[in-house]
């Protein structure tokens, strides 16, 4: 038994703020940002929410698969910007597309969030408790952002992306690697609310998310192609036998040293971070179903995927779509 994607999603906000734009906000420029991170451009809510965003990638998802939402059994969303902290997004998009008999909640793993809700979904198709799961992933990062910070706000944008997995006797996911390094893991941090009780004071400042960038770079460029190189192998496959490689779309400069240390032409590396920044766990979805929507994936092709980012986090798969 394996678990396939059958359709896909995804949902990108209406207003669109190039490099040109933020020029005027802030002390950058559209050479500074596409030179260093290939971005040109990306998408941020106005009236949307991580939610509404949510939902209508979900519902273009089963339409794409062609399924009810009486047959979704499981919802799962990564994100880190939910708009409540309680009830789980996850639960908002249920009640909105009427999964009633679905279970449905959400999970923090940045962006490797989607990657790691496929490997739960995977699991639980495989434990045969669940037949067909909605997987999401969806960021609304420009809330957690410091705008004034242009060394890291110039790099993420806000979308959400879906996809419906089911269980299926002949072809889907191969392989599966995850892993976590906690040790590292505040070199990208956003701080919650701190502590509030009559035996605290607080402070009532907002709370911005935070990285350092080189140390980030360092982790992707050698964990993203460890974990692919083991899947790869794990899926009985070598690196020439993959059509593609969705990588999530953090930076330029990642995606083409993974590709240069695997030995592998960027061709088989599409791009969506060029018009779409970074959108942590949104990335891999909304990048799988722009392929999907332009139809570069075809029936028996073998896709790598891949998520990295806060955790510090990873998690990779090889399918056969």
């Amino acid at each position: 038994m394996k678990t396939r994607i059958i359709g896909t999603g995804s949902y990108l906000p209406e207003n669109i703020v190039t490099n040109d734009d933020l020029s005027k906000i802030m002390d950058t420029s559209d050479e500074w940002i596409s030179s260093r991170t290939g971005i040109k451009e990306r998408h941020l809510v106005k009236d949307e929410t991580t939610a509404s965003m949510s939902i209508e990638a979900a519902r273009r998802a089963m339409e794409d698969a062609g399924v009810t939402a009486e047959e979704i059994d499981l919802i799962i969303l990564g994100t880190v910007s939910a708009d409540y902290i309680t009830p789980a997004c996850a639960c908002e998009v249920q009640a909105a597309i009427g999964a009633h008999r679905a279970v449905a909640f959400d999970i923090n793993a940045a962006c490797s969030g989607f990657m790691f809700a496929l490997n739960i979904a995977n699991a639980y198709l495989q434990a045969g408790i669940y037949k067909t799961a909605l997987i999401l992933g969806a960021e609304t990062l420009s809330k957690i952002m410091d705008w004034s910070d242009r060394s890291t706000c110039v790099l993420f944008g806000d979308g959400a992306g879906a996809a419906v997995v089911r269980a299926d006797d002949n072809v889907g996911l191969l392989a599966y690697d995850q892993g976590s390094d906690g040790a590292r893991g505040m070199v990208l941090a956003g701080q919650n609310r701190t502590n509030n009780n009559p035996l605290v004071e607080t402070s009532k400042e907002l709370q911005y998310v935070h990285m350092d960038g080189q140390e980030v770079y360092k982790f992707a460029v050698t964990a993203v192609p460890a974990s692919l190189q083991k899947v790869i192998a794990e899926a009985g496959l070598t690196v020439e036998d993959i059509d593609y490689f969705a990588l999530h779309q953090a930076n330029i400069r990642i995606i083409q040293s993974v590709a240069k240390r695997l030995k592998v032409s960027e061709d088989k590396f599409p791009i969506s971070l060029d018009h779409c920044g970074n959108i942590s766990a949104a990335s891999v979805p909304i990048l799988l179903d722009e392929m999907n929507k332009k139809g570069l994936l075809k029936p028996g092709m073998k896709i790598a995927m891949s998520g990295f980012g806060g955790g510090l986090t990873w998690a990779s798969a090889v399918l056969e779509w």
